[in-house]
């Protein structure tokens, strides 16, 4: 099937497609797989191993999702027999890559496995997969900001995070920032090089807060964004209240902005920013003791109302093509908190 006819047929027409969803077991890519079932596509998901195959397609419990095991993302031609077993896939959307600040060794850990896999899977898709004619990858506003945010410079689709590989092996922090600006970068420059049968489009949210798409993947171990949040919870009344903000959005938006971008022709070769609003651990403590009363005289209070905007994001151009109605801080922040608990009890 055509660029133009994947992207200019009718939604039913096209939700006859498979797809194939990297790092399906994510935090991100859970929520799209079923927003992507539920559109009636069919998805193929890889996972590191049976037992979380399994379980993921309990979950998604769906005659339409099946897994593949990919252990290593790293290894060459990792990707390459699940592809040839799967000739109806004709849409491949890479979510997997590590998301940490704590790293040791941030070659090993962070820029090598980010780099590495989204060669793989570029390399995989063109030497045995020509039928698909779309990619998109799951980058980050990391690969467009500086770790440092300074305020006085703007950015925007065309920014790149000015990281070097020396600088991001100095912590865990400026090692993620990296790893996704080098592997975004990995993958146009393939593009460029390699003239592949396919397009690519990247998708780069901000930090993801929203609930799991099933309650039963709530763990103590959290995603890096939510455990801002369970971090938060942990603060008594009268503590201190540090002071954080950066961009933010909801993981139901990032899933669906994903399917977007392989519906619409208008996302074909895009960086697309997911940025809603601005998140502050203030803002996010008056989110919680508003939604949240039985929490209330249990967590800290800080001082209600104070908000610290960023404002050094400029997406209108992704809003654009985009057009979605993004989910609120505090309706994310809410949901989060609630399935939380619902995990303590």
């Amino acid at each position: 099937m055509g660029i133009d006819t994947i992207a200019t047929t009718s939604t039913d027409n096209m939700n006859t497609q498979t797809i194939f969803v990297s790092g399906a077991t994510g935090f991100i890519a859970q929520h799209l797989i079923l927003q992507l079932l539920a559109k009636g596509y069919k998805v193929v998901g890889s996972v590191r191993s049976i037992a979380k195959g399994e379980n993921l397609q309990q979950n998604m419990n769906s005659k339409n999702f099946n897994y593949e095991i990919v252990e290593d993302l790293q290894k060459e031609g990792a990707f390459e027999t699940a592809l040839l077993k799967h000739p109806d896939v004709t849409v491949f959307i890479h979510t997997a890559s590590p998301v940490t600040f704590d790293s040791d060794d941030v070659e090993k850990d962070l820029l090598f496995p980010a780099i590495n896999g989204t060669k793989n899977v570029l390399a995989a898709i063109k030497n045995v997969s020509p039928q698909i004619t779309r990619v998109v990858i799951t980058s980050s506003i990391a690969a467009i900001m500086n770790p440092d945010h300074d305020p006085t410079i703007m950015v925007d689709e065309s920014t790149w995070n000015p990281t070097t590989w020396e600088l991001a092996k100095i912590n865990g922090c400026f090692g993620y920032f990296a790893s996704k600006k080098f592997a975004e970068r990995a993958a146009w420059e393939f593009l460029e090089s390699e003239r592949p049968n396919f397009t690519l489009t990247t998708i780069n949210p901000a930090f993801v807060f929203g609930p799991q798409a099933f309650d039963s993947e709530v763990t103590s171990k959290l995603n890096l964004s939510n455990a801002i949040i369970s971090d938060l919870l942990k603060i008594k009344p009268g503590e201190p209240v540090p002071d954080k903000s950066d961009p933010s959005i909801d993981v139901r938006d990032v899933a669906t902005a994903h399917i977007i971008a392989i519906e619409k022709i208008e996302a074909i070769g895009k960086r697309i920013i997911l940025k809603n609003e601005d998140y502050s651990n203030q803002l996010i403590l008056d989110a919680i003791n508003k939604g949240v009363p039985e929490l209330r005289g249990k967590i800290a209070i800080g001082t209600p109302g104070t908000k610290k905007p960023l404002n050094f994001f400029n997406d209108q151009k992704s809003r654009q093509l985009l057009g979605l109605n993004y989910t609120s801080l505090e309706t994310s922040v809410i949901e989060t908190v609630r399935q939380f608990i619902k995990y303590q009890k």
